[in-house]
């Protein structure tokens, strides 16, 4: 492997990014992912306010209105304030580390951490009892698991996702962490 470096001139860590900037891809994604959910969530509001739960499929899914103070799971009730502020700081980090990104299973996993950080975020923000305070509307149900909304799907599935790039040893510039195989591109696009 080292001479194959040595024949190109450079470690693969020392190349540059290659491929497409992959902004438009990460801005389609989480632009899908907030509007689903302001729409879902809005569509819970409007039709489980003040009615006994949905069971849409018998004993696995269940639509129940929940408005959530807290985090995750109804965790940190008491720290609305400070989700909020957390929440904001992770929109920024993305959005400024997505200008370097050119790796497309990157992108996805950013967007639906980015739009589903948006969409919480808006309800913190917009929702009662007042801005930084709002409750997150969660209204999905299954068995033994705490009610969720849409945004919450897919901050977990862009974390999934995170973890699997990471384990394949993509880089979000689209490099791969680990040298390749004799004959493989050092660069190969995910």
């Amino acid at each position: 492997m080292h001479d194959v470096q040595a024949a190109r001139g450079a470690s693969l860590s020392d190349q540059p990014p290659t491929g497409r900037p992959r902004l438009p891809l990460l801005l389609a994604v989480a632009t899908t992912v907030v509007a689903g959910d302001v729409l879902t969530k809005w569509l819970a509001v409007d039709r489980l306010a003040h009615r006994d739960p949905v069971e849409v499929i018998d004993g696995a899914l269940t639509l129940r209105l929940v408005r959530n103070p807290g985090a995750a799971f109804g965790m940190a009730a008491g720290l609305t304030v400070v989700l909020t502020l957390v929440a904001a700081v992770v929109v920024a980090m993305i959005l400024r580390a997505a200008a370097r990104l050119r790796s497309a299973g990157w992108a996805v996993a950013l967007a639906l951490v980015l739009g589903g950080a948006v969409g919480n975020l808006l309800d913190r923000l917009f929702r009662d009892p007042g801005p930084l305070r709002g409750r997150v509307i969660d209204f999905l149900e299954l068995p033994h698991w705490p009610v969720f909304n849409l945004a919450d799907s897919a901050i977990v599935s862009g974390g999934v996702l995170m973890v699997l790039l990471s384990l394949r040893g993509v880089q979000y510039d689209g490099r791969r962490a680990s040298a390749q195989e004799p004959g493989t591109q050092g660069t190969e696009q995910q």
